[in-house]
């Protein structure tokens, strides 16, 4: 099974007044969701805050862009996603799911939504009860075949800058109590952040992505019988990369961040799981 993962890609609305911001936007953002989609891989999943406020011009233009490919696209909702939408309102418009899991026979996937609906002071993530029940009981029933949980948001004190004030799930949320009762092997993806960053605890590796427009790429997740492959692309072409900084210097709701790449061991992972029935 082959996944490509991209972090908050913030698709935006633009000031026309503003002179060749409309080129730049459409340059970067059409590049960047083709070589995206470009990969062929069974799933293409957005870490969340795939628009930036989550207006329906915004939902509807990123969308007129992705559904040009024939791919099985999923989107875990973000913050940014749900500030201009209720979450009915975006899930009818996209399409997409609340909180599910696919269960690929030798891999289990589960799918949160961690983001709080039209919260305009409190960006941190926040999981309710009935999700966490539900995400328990996911994790028990997944046994020792390898879980790869999604989310926009990182757990508490996980991954770089989880630690701050509305940048993880909301720490009252105890999630190492489910966590822990996993067997085998367990990885964690998220965004929100803005950072690159991965961390091995326990039977669990937590895999952060940074903002699309701070570091341009994504990642693949190879699964085999044998190891979980985790590895970069970076996008290098001259219409993502020239035309990130007007971007940066006329979008709200969003800060530049020159730190995204975080160290080259954030990058990359080979996970093996030859040793994964073995319990955690």
């Amino acid at each position: 099974m082959r996944l490509v993962l991209m972090g908050d890609l913030h698709y935006h609305e633009i000031d026309e007044s503003v002179p060749g911001l409309r080129e730049a936007h459409t340059a970067f953002y059409e590049t960047f969701l083709g070589q995206f989609l470009d990969v062929e891989a069974d799933y293409h999943i957005s870490l969340g805050d795939l628009t930036n406020y989550g207006f329906p011009v915004e939902m509807q233009g990123v969308y007129d862009i992705i559904l040009r490919k024939e791919r099985e696209f999923i989107h875990v909702l973000g913050n940014h996603d749900l500030y201009g939408q209720t979450k009915k309102d975006v899930l009818e418009m996209t399409g997409q799911k609340d909180y599910y899991a696919i269960d690929r026979g030798d891999v289990l996937m589960a799918f949160l939504n961690t983001a709080k609906e039209m919260d305009f002071e409190d960006w941190g993530g926040w999981i309710d009860n009935d999700q966490l029940r539900w995400f328990e009981e996911t994790v028990k029933a997944s046994g020792t075949k390898p879980l790869l949980v999604f989310a926009h948001h990182p757990v508490y004190n996980t991954t770089a800058r989880s630690e701050r004030d509305k940048c993880s799930i909301h720490p009252d949320i105890d999630m190492w109590s489910i966590l822990s009762q996993k067997k085998g092997l367990g990885l964690f993806f998220n965004g929100h952040t803005h950072v690159d960053s991965i961390v091995s605890r326990h039977n669990w590796t937590f895999v952060q992505l940074s903002a699309c427009l701070d570091q341009h790429g994504f990642r693949i997740v190879d699964v085999t019988e044998e190891e979980i492959r985790i590895s970069a692309v970076d996008i290098t072409d001259a219409d993502v990369v020239d035309h990130a900084p007007l971007l940066h210097r006329h979008m709200k709701h969003f800060r530049h961040n020159p730190d995204a790449r975080g160290q080259e061991t954030d990058r990359g992972l080979i996970v093996p799981l030859l040793t994964t029935a073995q319990g955690g």
